[in-house]
């Protein structure tokens, strides 16, 4: 049994060094932590390709009037979501119909979107680009628009080899700054790692999760990427039936993807309208409903139900899931340093 164990150690080491090789010093993989969804090797990571996602992501540019960027709904500050609204907000401060997710450790994500309806992390960024509700635009203006720019024809370039501005250029470059996003120094990852230690309430709280949350909030991602039900009555204005809008089968209704808790300190509003303003109203959500009697329903899958010194509990350990490293990486910030160079060159 050892010896199956120590080749099983082995094996999972080989394949995981290989995903780094190919993700480079970009990207690695943390120490416990599944293999990634994303194939590095139809999209390898350089520093160029990078920063030319990087540029775009924070460019208003793709969006119809140049109003709005990928950065609007999705700032480093607050875990690459927004707090200021319920729901994401587009250009002409249109009003869309559910919240922004955070960005982070995207690798690892078979699919995007609330309702799942990207299943490729290079397909995510046409989304919001052609939503008449985000940034209504359409992919020829966009890339007229990039051709126009000579920083762009430099940074596709010094990407590809060559000063073609493409579709696929565009959308892989964007994804290669995102898959980069992944968060993994926060108290709770230091403990695994042995470098901190759980207080006696956090230790109390993350013996909770574990016995009610871990099955859909799954660690080391706290999410396990799958569909499921939240127990919210569907607004009467937005008529959100979730994952049914995609697959059209009767039994995915109310169904939407289970968000990652990491980094949740910095990422309120909840659940996929926004509704709920703080982690104490999440946890009240599901206490009355257990007090109701509720336990399943069509809009609802599980129902973990904590009393009052429970729910301090939990909460103080889903605040060790913070991770000030990752919103304050500089790495992920608006591209100063990468504008200003180009703005030398260019002199």
């Amino acid at each position: 049994m050892k010896i199956k164990t120590a080749i099983a150690c082995v094996v999972v080491s080989i394949v995981l060094m290989a995903f780094a090789e190919k993700g480079g010093s970009l990207f690695h993989v943390p120490a416990g932590w599944p293999v990634p969804h994303y194939d590095f090797a139809k999209n390898k990571l350089t520093q160029e390709k990078v920063d030319l996602g990087r540029l775009l992501f924070y460019d208003p540019i793709l969006s119809r009037d140049s109003t709005i960027s990928c950065e609007s709904c999705h700032s480093r500050f607050v875990a690459f979501t927004h707090v200021d609204h319920a729901l994401s907000h587009g250009i002409n401060d249109r009003i869309g119909k559910r919240n922004a997710p955070a960005l982070m450790n995207l690798a690892w994500q078979r699919s995007f979107m609330w309702d799942g309806a990207i299943n490729h992390l290079d397909m995510q960024a046409l989304a919001p680009i052609t939503n008449a509700l985000e940034m209504d635009e359409q992919l020829p203006n966009v890339l007229e628009k990039l051709r126009t720019q000579s920083r762009y024809r430099f940074m596709f370039e010094r990407a590809y080899g060559d000063t073609t501005i493409s579709t696929e250029g565009m959308l892989r470059a964007i994804s290669s700054f995102m898959v980069t996003l992944v968060s993994s120094n926060s108290k709770y990852d230091q403990v695994k790692r042995g470098e901190a230690n759980f207080t006696r309430q956090e230790e109390n709280g993350y013996a909770l999760f574990l016995m009610h949350c871990n099955a859909c909030h799954t660690e080391p991602l706290f999410t396990n990427g799958e569909f499921s039900r939240n127990g919210l009555a569907q607004d009467a204005v937005l008529q959100d039936l979730g994952r049914f809008a995609v697959t059209l089968q009767p039994e995915d209704s109310f169904l939407f993807k289970v968000p990652t808790l990491r980094n949740i300190a910095y990422s309120k509003p909840y659940m996929h309208d926004g509704r709920m303003k703080r982690l104490s109203d999440v946890l009240k959500h599901y206490a009355s409903l257990h007090g109701q009697g509720v336990h399943m329903n069509n809009t609802l899958d599980q129902l973990p139900s904590f009393s009052s010194e429970q729910q301090v509990d939990i909460t103080s350990f889903l605040l060790t899931l913070s991770d000030s490293t990752f919103v304050m990486n500089p790495a992920f910030s608006y591209p100063r340093e990468i504008i200003a160079s180009l703005t030398k060159e260019s002199n």
